[in-house]
């Protein structure tokens, strides 16, 4: 199994950091969105990215704590251009508000890197209604991958730069002792599968066009 090998079929192994999987490449002229940037994943995938010339919206919860990481990446890397702007996936409203705001900013929309998520939760209900790790890991990501949709198609169709969805996902997925955490990263690689089926590339001759089926099951 490549997880055991030094290197996996993309040259890199678990061990990889995400400066060394991104080094050489160029990221002047592209916008990203990652949600929970305050800290962990969220953070150093905010950090590397602005470090390869990435223009970074953190979209975070605890808007102090984001500001933290802002500071420190633009202490590390001067010339990065890095935004925080309040996001609460468990909410409906609130990632819609974001969503609004952050289109209303006339940025293009190059890579979406859902990676904020709640684990281990005591049981508990959102403001919707949902239980609070599927609202937060799943529902709260669905939606706002949804409002952006249009904005990631243009700015693709502009630049002629293939956009980039990342859902992250867990092997939490695969046991049931964890029951809702599980089922919430379940639901993200479901997703992520189901975008890369509708979203995905054909080859027709020399040109390249886009599939031409809808989303009609989530509205996409």
């Amino acid at each position: 199994m490549w997880l055991f090998r030094s290197k996996g079929p993309s040259g890199f192994s678990w061990s990889s950091t995400a400066e060394e999987v991104t080094r050489g490449l160029d990221g002047s002229g592209l916008s990203a969105i990652v949600t929970g940037a305050s800290s962990g994943i969220g953070a150093e995938t905010a950090r590397v990215l602005a470090l390869r010339g990435v223009r970074v919206v953190m979209a975070v919860r605890n808007m102090s704590a984001g500001a933290t990481v802002k500071e420190e990446i633009s202490k590390e890397v001067p010339s990065s251009k890095v935004d925080v702007m309040e996001l609460d996936l468990s909410s409906m409203a609130s990632v819609r508000k974001f969503a609004s705001e952050f289109n209303a900013l006339n940025l293009p929309l190059n890579i979406l890197i859902n990676n904020a998520g709640v684990m281990a939760n005591p049981f508990g209900l959102s403001k919707d209604g949902i239980e609070l790790q599927f609202a937060t890991n799943h529902v709260g990501h669905f939606l706002l991958t949804y409002l952006l949709l249009d904005n990631m198609k243009n700015a693709s169709r502009t630049s002629r730069v293939e956009g980039r969805i990342i859902n992250l996902s867990s092997e939490g997925h695969r046991y049931s002792s964890i029951g809702a955490y599980g089922q919430s990263k379940l639901a993200n690689i479901l997703h992520a599968n189901e975008l890369t089926k509708c979203f995905k590339l054909r080859v027709v001759g020399n040109r390249e066009r886009r599939n031409n089926t809808e989303m009609d099951v989530f509205g996409y």
